[in-house]
């Protein structure tokens, strides 16, 4: 027996077939095979079909079905992960009135930012734990002020997730950690934030209905089965954001236990149970898979660094080198600290951590006599390694108590440069994982009574790689961090 697990992202969407019994993974597939496309009327904008993710998403599983020659009747449960904060709208009919609104879409920032400030920061922090920001709720006011014809014909909102949930089983409802992403949970009411539901103006009754993130959510009906090829009656076992699904997927539920990714971006997302929201400003925080309004909470604290990945493929691109490989070999020849040479890595946008500065991608230090590639790519390594360590001082600064990092294998965590040095300068272990989003909400399905033994337990045995511990020679790596937060904080002050 398997379990079919989704990961509807902005750029492609994959789906995994995973056994049952021991939560092995045995494929992964994913569509389309180039990256599907935005919609950007408007600089600032991204806007996506939903009934395209859909369609992707039909064609993966019967592609999963065929390949392995397994029949519908094998398959006892569903997974959805999606790409968090988007807006989706349907009427009474389950039809789509509009495009997404994505999660990079910025339209709403003024919206937020304004209800930030009228409703006020200590009342955001302390009942939302975040600014309204660019969030969902901030979106579908947007939508009120801009496009009232629509908004009059609402029958639901959604996110992502709970649009393909709704495709597959023709019920609408969502997770409590759902509504907490678009920024309609209250977590002091421990109910919907109706105080910013009647700020904005939003009619309460659009909010779907709330179910666990574990468990029956409902079942493919007849249309869901006859477009996806699966058998009616399927159960819809879980749903959950990316980011909170990642540390699922990494077996990451409890306080002192830390996700990352180093993809383009990085992400850096710590369970905690603690309410704090001293950083609120740089750090978003969220209702994890696990939280529960009836005991002790479980909060996702959620730090992105954009200047991550797409720094080194940057270089890997423009350096005249073969691979990620060559590259690592060539830093892997220059002493820790590069030669004094120093790479500021944020060059994708403004960064969160950094107070929304933009700064760019700054390279310090070069001297043309002495310097090559392999100072390039070693500094390179290091300012990334600097700017995540750098993000766990912030979430340290709001209470977070850290006792392992757990990491996908990437291609920066896959550098045993760039491993070791965050392991060292933050203390305590790195273990890597080769899984990925749809594999952990396939695997899900072992949560729905509850065992976290037997889902930790499939993680170890099929996806472990190794672990990276910190080094005893640590001073030399406090120096170059501490050499390298210098330059940065000269350009940020």
């Amino acid at each position: 027996m398997y379990y079919v697990g989704l990961d509807i992202g902005s750029s492609s969407i994959k789906i995994a077939l995973v056994e049952s019994g021991t939560g092995k993974s045995v494929d992964v597939v994913q569509e389309p095979e180039t990256e599907m496309s935005m919609l950007a009327i408007k600089n600032g904008w991204a806007e996506q079909n939903p009934e395209d993710w859909w369609t992707y998403a039909c064609k993966g599983i019967k592609n999963l079905i065929q390949t392995h020659g397994i029949s519908s009747q094998d398959i006892i449960g569903i997974g959805i992960s999606y790409q968090m904060h988007g807006l989706v709208l349907v009427d009474s009919d389950g039809e789509v009135l509009r495009n997404s609104i994505i999660w990079c879409d910025s339209r709403a920032v003024p919206i937020g930012q304004k209800a930030f400030e009228e409703i006020g920061e200590d009342k955001c922090s302390e009942y939302l734990l975040n600014s309204p920001s660019n969030f969902t709720a901030s979106k579908l006011k947007w939508v009120k002020d801009n496009e009232p014809n629509i908004y009059s014909k609402i029958y639901k909102f959604m996110l992502p997730g709970d649009y393909i949930a709704m495709k597959f089983s023709g019920e609408i409802n969502t997770t409590v950690s759902g509504l907490s992403e678009g920024i309609f949970w209250d977590f002091k009411k421990k109910d919907i934030a109706t105080f910013l539901m009647d700020y904005y103006g939003l009619d309460a009754n659009l909010v779907p209905e709330i179910v666990d993130t574990f468990g029956i959510q409902s079942k493919v009906n007849e249309k869901g089965a006859s477009e996806s090829g699966l058998k009616v009656g399927t159960p819809i076992l879980y749903r959950a954001g990316d980011q909170p699904n990642n540390a699922l997927s990494l077996n990451v539920f409890n306080p002192g236990e830390v996700a990352a990714t180093g993809g383009t971006s990085g992400v850096v997302y710590a369970v905690t149970d603690s309410l704090s929201v001293k950083e609120s400003a740089r750090v978003n925080n969220f209702a994890h898979v696990n939280y529960s309004p009836g005991s002790d909470s479980r909060i996702g604290k959620l730090l992105c660094i954009n200047g991550s990945g797409i720094q080194y493929r940057w270089l890997l691109n423009n350096l005249g080198v073969g691979s990620y490989d060559e590259m690592n070999r060539l830093a892997n020849e220059i002493p820790v600290g590069s030669d004094g040479v120093v790479i500021i890595p944020f060059g994708n946008g403004a960064e969160r951590m950094l107070n929304n500065q933009e700064v760019g991608t700054r390279l310090v230090n070069i001297n043309l006599n002495n310097h090559g590639k392999g100072h390039l790519c070693r500094a390179a390594l290091e300012g990334i390694a600097f700017s995540f360590v750098y993000g766990m001082e912030i979430m340290e600064s709001d209470g977070i108590q850290v006792n392992v990092m757990r990491a996908g294998n990437d291609n920066l965590f896959r550098s045993k440069i760039f491993s070791e040095t965050v392991a060292t300068l933050i203390g305590y272990d790195i273990e890597i994982y080769n899984t990925t989003g749809a594999i952990g909400a396939a695997r899900a399905g072992l949560l729905r009574e509850g065992d976290y033994d037997a889902f930790g337990k499939a993680i170890m045995e099929n996806d472990y790689v190794m672990t990276f511990k910190p080094l005893t020679h640590k001073a030399e790596y406090q120096k170059a961090y501490q050499h390298w937060k210098k330059e940065l904080e000269l350009i940020t002050k």
